[in-house]
C-alpha cells in the first residue's frame, strides 16, 4: 500500500510538473508570436496571389499590403502595452510557482503543495491579460465601424489567430496542474495522518 501511494503520489507531482511546464512553454510561444489578431481584406477586384491579410503580436504588427486605419493602429498600439505587463509578468509567476511546486513536492508538505496548488488557482493573469486583450479588440473594432460605418468594413474580416489560442491553452494547463498538485496535497496529508503499523 505504502509502495502504491507512494507511485500515486510520484504520478500526480510530476503529471503536475508537465502541465506546469507546458503551461510555460506555450505561454512564451505566444507572446513570442504574431498571430494574436487577424485581419483580411477581401476585394473582388484583389487578386488572388496578393496576400491582403495582415496580423499583430503583442510586440509588433506586421501589415503585410494592409494597412490598418488609424485609430485601428493606435488601439493596437494601446493594447499592447496593456497586454505586454499582464502576459509577461504571468509567464515570470508561473516559473516562480513551478519552483515552489518542485520544492514542495521534494519536501512532500501537504501544506506547501496546498499553497502552491491555491498560487496556480489565484494567479489570474494569464486570465486577465487575454480577457483584456479580447475585450479591447471588440471595443476598438466597434469604435472603427462607428468612424467609418459598416460600409468601411464590409471587405474587412477580422478574428483572433492561434497565438491567443496557445495563451489559453497555457492557463487551462495551468489550472490542471494546480488541481494535481491540490490532489498530491491531499494524498500527502492522508498519509501523514495514517497510524504507522509496528
Amino acid at each position: 500500500n505504502d509502495l502504491m501511494a507512494t507511485v500515486t503520489f510520484g504520478c500526480l507531482v510530476v503529471s503536475a510538473g508537465i502541465c506546469g511546464l507546458l503551461s510555460f512553454v506555450l505561454l512564451a510561444t505566444s507572446l513570442g508570436t504574431e498571430y494574436w489578431y487577424i485581419i483580411e481584406m477581401n476585394h473582388v477586384n484583389t487578386s488572388d496571389l496578393e496576400d491582403m491579410s495582415s496580423h499583430s503580436g503583442l510586440w509588433s504588427i506586421n501589415e503585410g499590403k494592409l494597412h490598418f486605419h488609424p485609430f485601428l493602429l493606435l488601439f493596437f498600439i494601446d493594447l499592447n502595452r496593456k497586454s505586454m505587463v499582464l502576459l509577461p509578468l504571468s509567464l515570470v509567476l508561473l516559473l516562480f510557482g513551478g519552483i515552489c511546486g518542485l520544492v514542495s513536492s521534494l519536501a512532500r508538505s501537504p501544506m506547501l503543495l496546498a499553497g502552491t496548488a491555491s498560487y496556480f488557482f489565484i494567479c489570474l493573469l494569464t486570465l486577465c491579460g487575454v480577457s483584456l486583450y479580447i475585450f479591447y479588440s471588440h471595443q476598438a473594432l466597434e469604435e472603427t465601424e462607428r468612424q467609418v460605418g459598416p460600409e468601411g468594413l464590409a471587405h474587412i474580416h477580422t478574428s483572433f489567430g492561434w497565438s491567443l489560442g496557445l495563451a489559453w491553452l497555457s492557463y487551462s494547463l495551468e489550472l490542471l496542474a494546480g488541481v494535481l498538485l491540490l490532489s498530491a496535497a491531499r494524498m500527502a496529508k492522508l498519509q501523514h495522518s495514517s497510524p504507522t503499523v509496528a
